[in-house]
């Protein structure tokens, strides 16, 4: 038996559609991610789970004595609760058990059904981890390493985060379900989350618009899309290509069905004899037709973003840091960084939380002021910063008055148009365009924040933390245009993906203590085996003792001709790696690839594990080479 399962469930809310007809199952074993629009239904299929809503129509199947837990999306408050007594709430039901059988053991001559009751509850007990519960909380506070007598108010977010971890997994739950698991955490918790995740026994739903994460841990993708419900088997890589080819076809059904529809609508018109006895069915199909037209739920509307870029055109250094230094609260963040953005640099910041990521922002654009060194900003910049448009966003304005400021129209790259009519292209309705800020959800606030953002004219744009709350459609909509955009980006994210597909450099907080410049994205960067700098710890103590002040290896003044040729000649290597590889995976992939001779299937693979450690390693020569090259132009 399924452990969930749904059959032609429907669920409203007043005249809005969440589900219609929605029908999948949850198998033992499986790492289901759950993906869809915000606002799609997905937490809504979490609380029909848990039994939290009773559908409207269908059935909900749920196995017998199976135990779920959740991670809600919300952050357990800063309170002065202890962590172990925040963990040992995950109990409750468990503590219920045994009391229950505690109690019913005591009746004196139980009856047929009384025994049948403590025999279930017994078996129950057992599978949710056994009779001493406070040795089962002090295991997990163990595995998870949690501070257990620090108060939640003592602990960041991301500690706050294993902590509610740690209260859905103490039960020992058959079903886990994770709703944006990695809300409010760094790379270093993301990281360790899906270590957790790909340890645990049990079945997981999860919820999640961080790509990376998603493609790491699924096993199925359910896409929560017009009410229904659609299971994918595979990797999130593989729902893509076959999302893309079902939509493909999608669309193709429907044109010819519209086709079909408009000869019928046609041949009515013409005034034919419809009622004749021989044309009754042609008229009794047409109207099939039109009611089929009718139930069709449109596609919905995909995010279009503009940027409003500048007519300015900016120097070609737009920011340069010489041997900047600036401490918070006693503990370094920079220690004599010296670099330079260049105009049209694509920069993404990365560090764990508490290194002091937005700090190097703000001393970038000015808003502070180093400790020593110098900063300069170039000539003719127009900055366009989300974080303080974040902290500007009034909630008891409506979001096309925060966008529009009160005019009707705005002006986006010399054309007029209607403020609504925008904000359309960023998913809100018209009455939603309507509704104050502070009502707004975590996605729908984000995006507004990003519409008002575009508007601005810019040369220069930076962003703290795009795509938190963003769907992958928005997602993906932001990172085509910036990848359009003429001008200068730096952002800072924690979402990897973002960071490969948009940057060509990284400045990362690195174990060392120093800020360090790489060619790359993150996946470039995590290849070269690095680390980052963690500061995170209870009581703001260091992980890292080396986070004080260092000063940096001495480097060689000049590359050398023979290092200049090996760099020129990588590029060419690296194709030509690239292409044996694929060739020697297409023998790997094709069906009939293991029928063949023992020796020959071993030797192939051997030789795809050796082109793809060459490749790996030219990769990283690559970059290596990259980063010198880059240092001496700086210097120069």
């Amino acid at each position: 038996m399924s452990l969930v399962r749904f059959d032609n469930v429907g669920l409203r809310f007043g005249d809005q559609v969440i589900l219609e007809d929605a029908s999948f199952s949850v198998e033992a074993g499986e790492r289901v991610c759950m993906l869809g629009r915000n606002g799609a239904g997905k937490s809504s299929t979490f609380k029909l789970i848990m039994g939290e809503l009773e559908p409207d129509s269908g059935d909900i199947e749920v196995r017998p004595e199976l135990r779920l837990s959740l991670l809600d999306q919300d952050l357990f408050e800063a309170s002065d609760t202890l962590a172990r007594e925040v963990v040992a709430t995950g109990l409750v039901k468990q503590r219920d058990r045994i009391y229950a059988y505690e109690t019913l053991s005591n009746t004196d001559n139980p009856d047929r059904s009384q025994l049948s009751r403590l025999e279930s509850l017994e078996r129950q007990i057992v599978a949710g981890g056994g009779w001493a519960i406070e040795q089962q909380i002090d295991s997990i506070v163990s595995q998870l390493k949690l501070p257990g007598e620090s108060t939640m108010a003592e602990l960041s977010g991301g500690w706050r985060r294993r902590v509610a971890l740690a209260q859905a997994l103490v039960s020992n739950p058959d079903l886990l379900l994770l709703d944006e698991p990695t809300n409010h955490l760094d790379i270093r918790t993301i990281e360790w989350l899906e270590r957790v995740i790909r340890e645990f026994p049990g079945s997981i739903i999860f919820i999640s618009h961080d790509r990376a994460f998603v493609q790491s841990l699924a096993s199925k993708i359910l896409e929560v899309d017009r009410g229904r419900v659609e299971a994918w088997p595979g990797s999130y890589q593989q729902y893509l290509t076959l999302k893309s080819e079902a939509d493909a076809q999608e669309s193709k059904d429907n044109a010819l069905f519209d086709k079909r529809l408009a000869e019928e609508e046609a041949w009515i018109r013409r005034g034919v004899k419809a009622r004749t006895t021989r044309n009754e069915g042609r008229v009794r199909a047409l109207e099939e037709l039109r009611v089929l037209r009718e139930q069709r739920r449109a596609k919905p509307r995909q995010p279009r973003i503009y940027i409003n870029e500048s007519d300015q055109v900016p120097g070609r250094k737009v920011i340069e840091l010489h041997n900047v230094s600036h401490a918070f609260d006693e503990n370094v963040v920079l220690s004599k960084l010296t670099m330079k953005v260049m105009r049209g640099d694509r920069i993404g910041i990365v560090g764990n939380n508490g290194v002091g990521k937005s700090t190097l922002l703000n001393l970038m654009l000015g808003e502070i002021a180093p400790d020593s060194g110098t900063i300069k900003l170039g000539t003719n910049i127009e900055v366009a910063y989300f974080d303080q448009l974040r902290r500007q966003l009034d909630p008891s304005k409506t979001v096309s008055e925060i966008v529009g400021e009160g005019r009707e129209y705005i002006t986006m790259n010399g054309k007029k148009k209607h403020v609504v009519g925008y904000l359309t292209d960023f998913l809100f309705s018209a009455k939603r365009a309507m509704t104050p800020a502070g009502v707004l959800s975590g996605g729908e606030k984000n995006r507004a924040i990003l519409a008002k953002l575009f508007t601005l004219p810019c040369n220069l744009l930076v962003l703290d933390e795009p795509t938190n709350d963003l769907d992958v459609d928005t997602l993906n909509a932001l990172e085509n245009r910036l990848r359009e955009f003429d001008g200068t980006l730096i952002t800072v994210s924690h979402d990897r993906q973002f960071l490969d597909n948009v940057v060509d450099k990284l400045l990362v907080f690195e174990d060392s203590g120093q800020v360090v410049l790489h060619q790359g994205g993150y996946s470039d960067w995590a290849r070269r085996g690095r680390k980052l700098l963690v500061t995170d710890q209870i009581g703001g103590e260091l992980e890292d003792a080396g986070r004080k002040d260092k000063s940096p290896s001495t480097k060689p003044t000049k590359m050398s001709y023979k290092l200049v040729r090996e760099l020129e000649a990588l590029p060419q290597k690296i194709h030509g790696l690239e292409e044996a590889f694929k060739g020697v995976q297409s023998q790997v992939t094709a069906p009939d690839f293991y029928t063949q001779d023992h020796d020959r299937v071993q030797t192939v693979l051997a030789e795809m594990n050796t082109l793809e450690s060459q490749l790996d390693l030219a990769i990283e020569r690559w970059a290596e080479l990259e980063e010198l090259q880059a240092s001496f132009q700086e210097k120069n």
